[in-house]
């Protein structure tokens, strides 16, 4: 008998104006890296041309690999010209480790809470 672990999905966006904020679940990974992308494009695209942020909240996320890296660029490609996307990881956390070694954070800015990120 083998285990399987069913992971979250982002949450429901929050209605802000002009941004789109999504809670990232607690591990991304080759399980569900690829699963993600759909989700996340989904909820950027039901704004459309209003879109201006996407908050993607990492503060849950305790485990990111290198498909995670990857989902945030394809992510970040895939969004219409113009959209800027906006990080939130805990500075102590495995994650902001991750987005530090990769060099992704000198690419899309990382606060340290949602509020400063929604506020950019």
């Amino acid at each position: 008998m083998s285990a399987v672990t069913f992971f979250t999905n982002p949450t429901e966006p929050r209605d802000l104006p002009g941004r789109v904020h999504l809670t990232m679940p607690a591990e991304i990974d080759f399980c569900n890296a690829a699963e993600l992308l759909p989700l996340v494009l989904s909820a950027a695209g039901a704004r459309g041309d209003r879109l201006e942020v996407l908050v993607l909240d990492l503060t849950t996320t305790s485990f990111m690999d290198s498909q995670g890296i990857r989902l945030i660029n394809d992510v970040r490609h895939r969004l219409r010209p113009g959209t800027r996307v906006r990080l939130v990881a805990r500075p102590e956390g495995i994650t902001s480790r991750v987005l530090e070694l990769t060099g992704l954070r000198r690419d899309v800015p990382v606060y340290d809470n949602l509020a400063e990120a929604l506020a950019s």
